[in-house]
């Protein structure tokens, strides 16, 4: 029987929903805090503990959260799934990913680097660049969301620059921001058959569009967590294209991509990457999604990842043998 390590730092809705799906095909999910595992080379062969698993390393991880804590708590965390990489487990979505994802910067700077149409972004540490930055923007009509480098589910986001017409000034970065200012050109909510603005959040999985939902909400942050109200959407070519490239710019196994329509001019694409979630919750999108997201990404874990892993070791070992 397979065995796989769900890796949360809370238990609840998606990891049943996982569990589920792992025992429709014959496997066990086991929920593992991140925090709990630990490097002891004098336990077993290969240095690494994870509960539950004795002196046997999990046959594939699934990483469903990880918890914050110090820079050498989330290091040490980030180091474990390293570790299970480089020994030979199927990792989903891998630290790599994650890092690329969790850092908004990095996302930006990666979807840039691709070619995908994102909005206009800075990250710096320098408060008085900030400032300019703000400055000019806002003398450009433009208004910039300034957000948390690693924040989620739109909390602590703000509007600063020109708002509604009034200049908003950057607030103080080291209370929320951790000294940093993430700048995003804020991208004005389109509405839709008479409703509030809308974006839309589409499911890739194993390099796939698979789904997708409008997230309305009378607010211009639509995130589900913040009171979003899900709606069935069309998978359509556009939005299905534009969320894979994303995906596949940042190496991930399964992404939920932010994406925003736009008004549409000569210098702007209609649509915009606005964010891309390694560790991406699937609740609200399920609601209005027929088949199991949960039994989805479990079969693409089993089916791709696990077979590929199980294909490399084959191929080393016919090497050996010649």
């Amino acid at each position: 029987m397979l065995r796989v390590a769900i890796l949360t730092d809370e238990t609840g809705w998606h990891t049943r929903q996982l569990q589920a799906a792992l025992r429709a095909r014959g496997a066990v999910g086991r929920c593992i805090d991140l925090a709990d595992c630990h490097i002891d080379t004098t336990a077993h062969r290969h240095g690494l503990v994870v509960p539950g698993f004795g002196p046997t390393l999990p046959d594939a991880a699934l990483v469903r959260g990880i918890a914050g804590g110090t820079f050498e708590q989330v290091t040490k965390r980030l180091g474990v799934l390293h570790a299970l990489r480089e020994l030979g487990v199927p990792v989903y979505n891998d630290a790599r990913a994650i890092e690329r994802s969790v850092d908004k910067s990095m996302t930006s700077l990666l979807l840039h680097a691709a070619g995908i149409p994102t909005p206009p972004t800075w990250a710096t540490e320098s408060p008085a660049l900030a400032q300019r930055i703000v400055m000019r923007e806002s003398a450009a009509g433009h208004a910039l969301v300034l957000k948390p480098l690693f924040g989620s589910q739109g909390n602590g986001l703000q509007l600063v620059g020109n708002v509604a017409g009034v200049h908003r000034a950057l607030p103080a970065l080291k209370m929320g921001f951790g000294g940093l200012a993430y700048l995003q050109r804020f991208v004005p909510p389109l509405a839709a058959n008479g409703e509030p603005g809308f974006d839309w959040r589409v499911l890739v999985v194993g390099g796939r569009a698979v789904t997708a939902m409008r997230r309305v909400s009378a607010h211009w942050v639509h995130n589900v967590a913040q009171g979003a109200v899900c709606h069935a959407a069309p998978l359509t070519p556009a939005l299905a294209d534009i969320a894979e490239r994303a995906a596949q710019a940042l190496c991930m196994d399964y992404a939920g991509v932010d994406l925003m329509p736009t008004a549409g001019s000569a210098s702007i694409e209609p649509i915009q990457v606005i964010e891309v979630n390694g560790v991406a919750a699937w609740r609200g999108l399920q609601r209005v999604t027929r088949f199991n997201i949960a039994r989805t990404l479990v079969d693409d874990l089993i089916d791709r990842r696990m077979a590929a892993v199980r294909g490399d070791d084959a191929a080393r070992d016919s090497k050996l043998v010649r």
